[in-house]
């Protein structure tokens, strides 16, 4: 069996197809054995899990999770990859290839018919230029998944698992944590990737909730509150809630409410915890 980790490997596989890295789809082959190693491992991968793969690329990190998964679908949006790919790992029998957008194909539908109720884990080595789109569509889709294991932008995972208060705390750290809990389980150099990337990458792992981080009944209500306060930070939270179109309330009403939250007016967003933004979400709903 071919190691298609090893840099000889990819090298005669790209000579002998022509295959030429796309910078439109972010392409960067994870070939850092130690790094897939800990991506399958912090996944818990085994012969009981089932696993999708997004951008399995020439197959490095696939190789790895057919050894270990009882199945993995892989969903390729590169066609010219597909030949490739299917070549590789043409050893397995418990690997299927979709050839489509991961944002664009029903994943509930694959979900449902590939899996029949299994463990199921989603294990990729993200494009950086649409990593956040991709894990918020995995996290909405109410897909019946473990776990989110995945390589992306080291800045990027820094936000997903950053703590309020900090610089890097954000809408979408808040997002994220409403679904899952974000681990980081390693920093990656750009020197374990073929072709090199000009950033670092991490790889983080986020564990579904078996129940939302916070129970509210408009949870439109929630995320526009918590959009309107990012979207302007260097205000109060007042001025930032009552100024923005995504918040249906007077801010008579919204300082009515924070003063029922005992939650300063002169606050700024990034301050407030996700319990706080649901506090207020439950109490302009009640109004």
């Amino acid at each position: 069996m071919k190691n298609l980790a090893s840099v000889k490997v990819i090298k005669e596989i790209l000579e002998k197809s022509g295959f030429h890295f796309s910078k439109s789809l972010g392409q960067n082959f994870l070939i850092d054995e130690n790094v897939l190693d800990s991506i399958v491992s912090s996944a818990q991968i085994d012969e009981n899990t089932s696993v999708i793969e997004i951008g399995p690329g020439f197959g490095t990190l696939t190789q790895r999770l057919l050894q270990k998964a009882k199945k993995v679908v892989c969903v390729e949006i590169d066609s010219s990859a597909i030949p490739i790919l299917e070549e590789n790992l043409s050893e397995f029998d418990n690997l299927k290839i979709i050839n489509a957008d991961v944002l664009k194909c029903d994943l509930k539908k694959i979900s449902q018919e590939e899996f029949e109720g299994e463990r199921v884990c989603v294990v990729a080595n993200l494009p950086y230029y649409i990593t956040t789109p991709i894990i918020m569509h995995l996290l909405e889709e109410d897909l019946n998944i473990d776990s989110i294991t995945v390589m992306i932008q080291k800045e990027v995972a820094l936000r997903l698992g950053a703590k309020e208060g900090t610089k890097d705390y954000g809408a979408i750290t808040l997002s994220v944590n409403y679904h899952a809990v974000p681990q980081i389980i390693t920093h990656v150099p750009p020197s374990s990737f073929i072709p090199q990337p000009k950033v670092s990458s991490t790889v983080i792992k986020l564990s579904l909730r078996d129940e939302k981080a916070v129970k509210v009944k408009n949870e439109k209500l929630l995320f526009s509150l918590i959009k309107a306060a990012f979207g302007q930070r260097r205000k109060t939270l007042l001025n930032a809630l009552s100024n923005s179109p995504l918040v249906p309330f007077s801010k008579e009403e919204i300082q009515s409410c924070l003063s029922l939250c005992k939650i300063e007016p002169t606050r700024r967003g990034e301050t407030l915890s996700l319990e706080e933004y649901a506090l207020i979400c439950e109490n302009l709903s009640a109004k």
